[in-house]
Parts: C-alpha cells; structure tokens; sequence
C-alpha cells in the first residue's frame, strides 16, 4: 500500500510538472520573408512574463537574435528550428546582459554554435555572473551573412547600460529588443540597471540612423505598432519629469 501511495504521488508530481512546463509554450510566429519571431516566458514581478526575439533563416544556416528566456526553451528552440526549416543555428548574438538575452549562451556554444556580444556586455555579463559569449564584437558592427546583411548599432544607454539594436537595411526591420517597449506597456518596466536620463535622447539618436522602419521588434509583448520607439520615448520623458 505504500508502495503504491508513492508512486501515485510521484506520477502526480511528475504529471503536475509536465503541465506547468507546457502551460507557457514555446512560439514562433512567422514575421516576414526568413524572419520568425519566437516568444519563450520567464518570471518578473511573480507573474509569467513573455519575451521576444528573433531569428533570420538563411542559406548557410539559421541566425538567432538573442536566446530564450529560461533553459526548458533552449532546446526546444533547436528542434523547432530544424523541423520547421531543415537547418541548424549557425549564430547567435545578444543584445544586452540580461538572462532572457544570454541565458542559452554557454548551452549553445557547446552545441557549436557561435554565440556573440559586445565588449560592454560581456563586461556586465562578468559583473552578474550571467552567462557569456564566445567572439566578443564592437557595438557597431555589419554582418554579411548567408545572402543577408545585418549592423548591430548602440545608440546609448536605456533599458540598461549596453542595450543595443539590430537593423536590416534591405527588409528595414529594426530588432529594438528591451530598450524599446511594445505599445501595450504603461511604464518602462525592470529599471533596476536602466539610466532613464539617458533612454530618451538614445531613442532619439535611434530615429535618426535609422529613420523609417517597416517592423519594429520590441522586448516584450506585442510588435505589431511601430510607434512604439515615440511611445517609449513619451514614457522616459515623462518618468524624468515627474522625478526631477
């Protein structure tokens, strides 16, 4: 009787697990041409919180822009990714210190894949004892890869001190990741490594080397509204006045 007793605790363990695991499944949505959007959940205030990011299909291999956030994605972002397109990732390239942007950084590397980040955040990344990136790059750097071209710009502190972007001249897709915050956001959110001062004129600076996006992925929530970098600009300005 006992022995039974602990085995139905343990099925029902193992079985509660299994179903919170799959409560906040992995998604990828479809962007535009070879860009997908993938969407893994972590924790922020006790509350599942999504995050975005991104990767671009490409005729040498798959490109991931940031990693998932929490480890039961990272493989599973692997599979995906081959099934779907019948390629592996090739790179992977973080854009800041932050755990849902270089939290797969090691596990990927030991499958082969090249994994990327600035000078700036891996000197963070060192700091927070976070995980780190194998080729270390300046923050303005052009990639030619695979029949695409790609420039990593740092338009100055925001979200946090090493926030950098992604832009695609030819398709005009920004990736903003978190020093850009979706239209759904009523504040700025995690401010505990921000500098607010600075966020809004690094936008600014943002706008102006790239004026006319076509798509503007943001961090977190949804992207579908390109006015998101003046929402998040509106929101910093504000922030700073009412704290002066």
């Amino acid at each position: 009787m006992k022995s039974f007793v602990l085995l139905f605790l343990f099925g029902l363990i193992t079985s509660t697990g299994f179903c919170q695991q799959n409560k906040y499944p992995l998604q990828i949505t479809h962007l535009s041409g070879n860009f997908y959007v993938y969407v893994s959940y972590g924790i922020y205030a006790g509350e599942h919180y999504p995050a975005n990011a991104m990767y671009l299909v490409t005729k040498k291999g798959v490109i991931l822009f940031d990693t998932p956030w929490g480890e039961q994605y990272y493989q599973p972002l692997l599979d995906s990714i081959r099934v779907r397109h019948h390629k592996k990732v090739m790179m992977c390239i973080s854009t800041h210190f932050h755990d849902d942007r270089t939290g797969g950084l090691e596990y990927y590397a030991a499958r082969g894949i090249k994994t990327y980040a600035t000078h700036q955040t891996d000197s963070l990344c060192i700091i927070h004892h976070n995980h780190r990136a194998q080729f270390l790059i300046p923050e303005d750097t052009t990639f030619h890869v695979g029949g695409y071209t790609f420039k990593t710009y740092y338009p100055g502190a925001g979200h946090t001190l090493d926030n950098i972007v992604i832009w695609f001249p030819e398709q005009r897709i920004l990736y903003g990741g978190c020093l850009i915050k979706s239209v759904q956001d009523k504040n700025l959110g995690n401010l505990e490594d921000a500098d607010v001062k600075a966020w809004g004129n690094s936008l600014r600076r943002l706008q102006q080397k790239f004026p006319n996006p076509a798509i503007v992925i943001v961090g977190h929530h949804d992207w579908h509204d390109i006015s998101s970098i003046q929402h998040t600009i509106d929101m910093a300005d504000a922030y700073n006045e009412s704290h002066k």
